[in-house]
């Protein structure tokens, strides 16, 4: 770990529900304080000088019946019809996929949001695209990108250079906030840490989403989502008993962008509130730790290490996946209350045994009862399953791949994928927000598509910040402007 440290590779131990609590990185910031059933992750993010939250016991019923009384609110002024966050600037200098999801989010609600890249470096999710570089403009067909980045204007600035870098911070000088997640190092390289900006705007806020946090031994480290799911304990409870960890692929970047993204928001009512900018730091390693508490509880708990169970949980019994009478379709089931076992004792023959009565005995009894409902699922068609139990009340659903997800009949129905046209891909769907405001209806959370590399470099530095004809070409003339990655 420490020689590929020194190389700038990614890199950590596998962590499990034990083993964090003395992880150096985690000792040294104090991630873990006290709360009232042990040590528990505090709040995944760290907002200016503030000491953070102490967490208090659930309340008791009725334990504060009577006690609260909230002073009034000023009456509001009218039915409001725009974006919620219609006239907040953000300047995103973000890549990848932690930062630009919690910056595409902004933009659906309605910040202007322009997105800051360079031609010598673009947003490596790029390249991680659908076509050859022998394909022109290539880079532009990167599916994650398209999804991560709907919504927002596109410039490019190599920050690296003095004109670049001066660009940036006359557009600092009118924003509301700016959000980036390189390694800490990469910003005070090029000059613009904290203190330069805030002496540039007083008033901005900056999102930084460092790994592994802006202090600590594991400051300068360099990692991704896969990282912190080894770290954290994630990928240790995934996988199964017999076999190595696995880690799950993914799901801590969108975590700590939407964490980025409410905790910005944060950031800036309390801006509002007493007139000053704020240093806001979120962490992707602490955003993972917030969602792997379960284990470090239960270690503390009752001194078990929470292993790997495969598909099992450890409360829905019997739950698993099980293979269907089509070629590679499989279908999830999750049996999670009393009612439900009995609704499946009422569809599968052989599940009579009362010792399964309760959650307790199915849980003791997984393999005997998979024994029976494997064999049933697969003589059925995954649909037939699925309809049958889904029927009887009985948690299931037929297991699609990535790829399939946007034809889902509920996901359709509800516009979850949204349509957009862009240049170079042409139409496309990209997801929304989880989330809908039902009393304005159902109109779509993005207004445009992704921006191609420089889309709005004239837009935004030649009609907005005032920059000449002149001006612009020597900037692209020079490289720290462009619409093409440097050697294509």
């Amino acid at each position: 770990i420490a020689r590929a440290s020194e190389l700038r590779v990614p890199v950590a131990p596998i962590g499990d529900g034990r083993s964090v609590l003395d992880h150096e990185q985690f000792v040294d910031r104090g991630v873990f304080v006290d709360g009232p059933h042990g040590r528990q992750p505090r709040v995944p993010y760290r907002l200016g000088r503030h000491p953070g939250t102490t967490f208090t016991p659930a309340p008791r019923l009725g334990e504060h019946t009577g006690t609260i009384d909230w002073p009034a609110r000023p009456a509001p002024t009218g039915p409001s019809t725009g974006a919620p966050l219609a006239g907040l600037r953000v300047l995103d200098l973000t890549c990848f996929w932690a930062g630009p999801s919690a910056a595409v989010s902004l933009a659906a609600l309605g910040a202007d949001v322009v997105k800051v890249e360079a031609v010598q470096r673009p947003d490596g999710m790029r390249f991680t695209s659908t076509r050859t570089p022998d394909v022109d403009q290539w880079w532009e067909w990167g599916p994650v990108f398209c999804g991560t980045n709907a919504g927002k204007r596109g410039i490019t600035l190599d920050l690296a250079s003095t004109d670049g870098r001066a660009v940036l911070l006359d557009l600092v000088a009118s924003a509301d906030a700016l959000l980036e997640n390189f390694s800490p190092r990469v910003m005070e390289q090029f000059d613009l840490d904290w203190p330069v900006l805030r002496a540039a705007n007083p008033n901005l806020v900056m999102v930084r989403m460092p790994g592994f946090g802006l202090t600590g031994p594991w400051r300068d480290r360099t990692g991704y989502a896969p990282t912190m799911e080894q770290l954290t304990g994630l990928a240790w409870i995934t996988g199964w008993e017999d076999l190595p960890p696995i880690v799950p692929r993914g799901a801590c970047d969108p975590l700590a962008g939407q964490h980025a993204a409410f905790a910005l928001l944060v950031a800036l009512e309390e801006r509002d509130r007493t007139g000053e900018g704020l240093l806001l730091e979120v962490p992707m390693v602490e955003a993972a730790l917030a969602t792997a508490t379960g284990p470090v509880v239960e270690a503390q708990a009752y001194g078990v290490v929470q292993g790997r169970a495969g598909n099992r949980g450890p409360v829905a019994a019997p739950q698993g996946v099980y293979a269907a009478a089509d070629d590679e379709r499989w279908v999830a089931v999750a049996v999670a209350t009393d009612e439900q076992w009995r609704a499946l004792v009422g569809l599968v023959d052989g599940l009579e045994d009362p010792a399964w009565a309760t959650a307790t005995g199915r849980r003791a009894a997984h393999d005997p009862i998979d024994a029976v409902l494997a064999p049933w699922l697969g003589a059925r068609p995954a649909a037939e399953s699925v309809a049958a139990l889904s029927a009887a009340g009985i948690p299931v659903a037929e297991v699609v791949s990535p790829g399939a997800v946007d034809r889902n009949p509920q996901l359709v129905d509800r516009g979850f994928f949204e349509p957009l046209d862009r240049a170079v891909v042409g139409r496309h769907h990209v997801p929304s927000l989880p989330y809908r405001f039902a009393s304005r209806g159902g109109e779509p959370w993005h207004r445009s598509p992704a921006p191609t590399l420089g889309e709005h470099n004239d837009e935004v530095l030649g009609g907005e910040l005032g920059l000449g004809p002149a001006d612009l070409e020597r900037l692209r003339t020079s490289g720290v402007i462009g619409e093409r990655p440097v050697g294509t």
